[in-house]
């Protein structure tokens, strides 16, 4: 039986205090953001402010295009309320001024990548974060396979809760892990097999069908014997992925979009085929594009596959990975499908069975919990 505690389960006198809720701010733009405001006006009406914590990208210390400086502006402009900003680490002062701040106040923190502590996971940094606020609330699913201080230690030092979305992530990703509806069908792409090895073992027997486009269909096309000219693929790989190429569940482009001599997307039989299949599919999951869909002219079977699945309103439909995300969102079929998963590498970890640290630490009770 879960440990795990959800925001939406909670009694609201826990939640009277100061709010410190780790969010993630690291996409191409605004869509994680928007995905946790729901959360953010939940705590509005309960806690005396909200104190954010989130990063960005990879810095190596400080690195002023790497600040969250911007995105506590765009915050703000969503929630039509200011967002106070700090540009340093000094615990304490924050700690003051969220505590002396008028009921409601919004505070977001500096990059935490900035500091050596957070992917180190360290317990010293996080039981500092942690005097910053009364009870922590992860609404990072995207971050939740990582081992971060404001992740994973930091629940070992206050109340914590699984957010909104993040409560949302669990149920949805738990219909496609348990006794999903079928035919299940998984639709992978993308470049690299090896990050996307884990989905398709743990998926191997349950799925009934794979389509599989992008560089990653031409590493199997490879290893079927077929010439891709001077197509991307992965030169050395497991005998893992070459035992998959001979899985004849997994569906490779019969066809193809070529540009010198390279494949760089799925071409127009292909997508007949992977549309019928998407027809006929009750459970569908999806990451990653067909194609270069970065180069012009190349997002044709990734469109085509973003809108057969939105054609396919008897299915449960969940689609995950910022490239996948941001294919159906310029699209602006989002809205069509049943779950948009704010997770890519969090997503495929999960959906390969793994345990993501950010969802034990959640999970496991603590003896320094302050409750």
């Amino acid at each position: 039986m879960t440990k795990m505690k959800f925001l939406s389960k909670t009694s609201v006198k826990k939640l009277s205090g100061v709010a410190l809720l780790r969010l993630d701010f690291n996409t191409q733009d605004d869509w994680r953001l928007k995905a946790a405001l729901p959360t953010i006006q939940f705590l509005l009406k309960y806690a005396k402010a909200i104190v954010i914590l989130s990063h960005k990208g990879r810095p190596m210390g400080f690195q002023r295009e790497f600040s969250l400086k911007s995105d506590a502006q765009h915050l703000g402009e969503f929630l039509k309320r200011p967002v106070n900003f700090f540009d340093e680490f000094n615990l304490i002062h924050i700690r003051k001024e969220a505590e002396s701040a008028p009921p409601g106040s919004i505070f977001v923190l500096e990059n935490l990548r900035f500091m050596p502590g957070e992917a180190k996971n360290d317990r010293e940094f996080a039981s500092n974060l942690a005097l910053l606020g009364d009870y922590f609330v992860n609404e990072a699913f995207a971050v939740s396979h990582r081992e971060n201080a404001s992740v994973c230690a930091i629940t070992e030092f206050l109340p914590s809760y699984a957010g909104l979305g993040l409560e949302s992530e669990i149920v949805n990703l738990s219909k496609v892990m348990g006794a999903a509806k079928r035919p299940l069908l998984m639709i992978i792409g993308g470049a690299k097999m090896e990050d996307k090895l884990g989905v398709i073992k743990f998926f191997k027997s349950k799925a009934d069908l794979f389509l599989v486009g992008g560089a990653l269909a031409n590493t199997l096309l490879k290893l079927r014997g077929v010439d891709i000219g001077s197509s991307l693929y992965e030169k050395s790989v497991s005998k893992d992925v070459a035992e998959l190429a001979k899985n004849m569940k997994i569906n490779l482009p019969t066809d193809y979009r070529i540009d010198n001599g390279a494949i760089l997307d799925i071409g127009p039989k292909t997508e007949k085929k992977y549309e019928e299949e998407i027809a006929k599919a009750r459970t569908i999951v999806w990451n990653g594009p067909m194609g270069m869909i970065e180069k012009e002219g190349f997002a044709h079977g990734t469109n085509a596959v973003a809108r057969a699945l939105a054609a396919n309103i008897r299915a449960f439909t969940l689609v995950g990975g910022g490239e996948t995300v941001m294919a159906v969102k310029k699209l602006k079929i989002d809205d069509r499908l049943s779950f948009i998963s704010t997770g890519g590498g969090a997503m495929l970890d999960y959906l390969a069975g793994l345990k993501l640290p950010g969802l034990v630490a959640l999970d496991r009770k603590r003896k320094a919990n302050r409750e």
